[in-house]
């Protein structure tokens, strides 16, 4: 699996897919006749309906392009073996400096609705450091905020749903 590969679970796959399938077909067909519909109303300049269904149709094409990006780079199903190292498709839990309780998260797609534990981007600052160590590794990443943070990866196992 590659670095831009993203994991999803075969329910989220699905349910992606079929957003995909819905918007490149019914959904383009009916935002273009009601941009139709107002573009008869007359002048566009101020027909509010009309530029509402053009920027709806910008937000829908961009989903469109996501979706299909995703689609195309999602790696579905069964976890890779990763010889207990995490990486996409895994449930790694970890401890923060200074906390006793733990934090589980499988590395997959935020659009992953569909998983039992929060799913972590593996292109995330967390998901970055994680990948590739195991059990009592310690891995550095860097906040949102420019500041430095370390994290403890307690366990590393498949994500088994």
């Amino acid at each position: 699996m590659t670095t831009q590969q993203v994991w999803l679970t075969q329910e989220a796959y699905d349910k992606l897919k079929a957003e995909y399938d819905h918007l490149s077909g019914p959904g383009r067909a009916e935002i273009t006749s009601r941009i139709e519909a107002a573009r008869e109303e007359g002048d566009l300049k101020e027909n509010g309906g009309y530029h509402a269904a053009k920027e709806e149709q910008g937000k829908q094409e961009a989903r469109i392009r996501q979706l299909e990006q995703l689609l195309r780079e999602a790696s579905v199903g069964e976890t890779p073996a990763t010889g207990g190292l995490a990486g996409p498709g895994m449930v790694v839990e970890v401890r923060f400096p200074g906390d006793k309780e733990t934090t589980r998260f499988v590395l997959g797609s935020r659009e992953d609705h569909s998983t039992s534990v929060e799913a972590y981007s593996p292109q995330s600052p967390l998901g970055k450091a994680v990948t590739g160590l195991g059990a009592g590794d310690t891995a550095h990443y860097k906040l949102p905020n420019g500041k430095d943070a370390a994290v403890e990866i307690i366990s590393v196992e498949p994500y088994r749903g």
